[in-house]
């Protein structure tokens, strides 16, 4: 069995740098301080009078979501509520938090929006307001046994898997009720840790997340199985914005509107994805992918 204590400083510096619900450092670059100043190469275009947007976002869940070494928010979903931001005329303030404070405090108020990798579910549009979707992130399995073969959920019954708390990857595996060894992990980290350590034989998340960790980690031998189609709506990734809060709703959706006409998705996609982007792309294709 492969060990993953050589991997531990890269994962930590991407995926659990930082603590509490402040706002990040990358706040103040949004706010107008020099991006020289927070080493952080993004500076708002639009002027100080202009209306600020309190973001939560894990900051644990790249290529979505993480903090670099000075503890600014970057990823696919900090350039895209950026660009958002930029397109409809206000700044972001991003602040970390867990994946279930995310919700609770965009329900309570204390946060106007929510992106950290969000797929669309029915009960979360009955109880928040949901964007339209800007990003297709179907759900995958990521395996290293030699001696399995899976090309679907199916194949991994009586095996131990793991799926991160709340997302749609465990209520897709909970609700088929064939697993009786199914776990749950909080973070990213936590769950490709338990993989590498042989702690479970198979782990539950979206594609490119389990993309951007092999990429990261060629040393490693592991396979990744997409088992969503792009019309299933759980594979179309949203932001989480308050139920009643339609004016914001409505400007976000404005945002990406035009942002997927002028294709600035696609680059950010590429940006961050690189070659995985056609891989992304394919959900309907279950074989088995290896990636070194």
């Amino acid at each position: 069995m492969m060990h993953l204590y050589r991997a531990l400083p890269i994962l930590l510096s991407v995926g659990l740098f930082g603590c509490g619900n402040s706002p990040t450092q990358e706040s103040a670059s949004a706010a107008g301080t020099s991006a020289t100043e927070n080493k952080d190469s993004f500076v708002s275009k639009l002027p100080d009078t202009a209306p600020v947007i309190k973001v939560a976002t894990t900051g644990t869940m790249p290529p979505f979501s993480f903090q670099d070494d000075y503890g600014n928010m970057q990823g696919i979903d900090i350039d895209s509520i950026r660009a958002i931001g930029e397109e409809q005329g206000f700044k972001v303030e991003f602040y970390k938090e867990t994946w279930q404070e995310m919700f609770d405090s965009v329900e309570s108020g204390s946060r106007d929006l929510a992106i950290s990798g969000i797929s669309y579910k029915d009960e979360r549009a009955e109880k928040y307001g949901l964007s339209v979707p800007y990003f297709f992130n179907p759900a995958a399995i990521m395996y290293a046994k030699d001696d399995m073969t899976v090309n679907s959920l199916e194949d991994l019954q009586g095996k131990n898997i793991s799926a991160m708390e709340g997302s749609k990857s465990f209520d897709q595996a909970e609700q088929m009720g064939k697993y009786s060894n199914l776990t749950t992990r909080t973070t990213a980290f936590l769950l490709y840790e338990d993989l590498m350590q042989g702690k479970v034989d198979a782990i539950l998340h979206d594609l490119p997340i389990l993309q951007y960790t092999a990429k990261n980690h060629p040393e490693y031998d592991v396979k990744i199985v997409s088992y969503e189609g792009e019309d299933n709506p759980s594979a179309q990734q949203v932001i989480l914005m308050a139920k009643g809060n339609t004016k914001l709703i409505n400007q976000v959706n404005e945002g990406i509107a035009k942002l997927k006409n002028e294709g600035t998705f696609k680059e950010i996609e590429g940006r961050w994805l690189g070659e995985n982007v056609s891989t992304a792309k394919s959900a309907s294709d279950t074989t088995t992918k290896q990636l070194s």
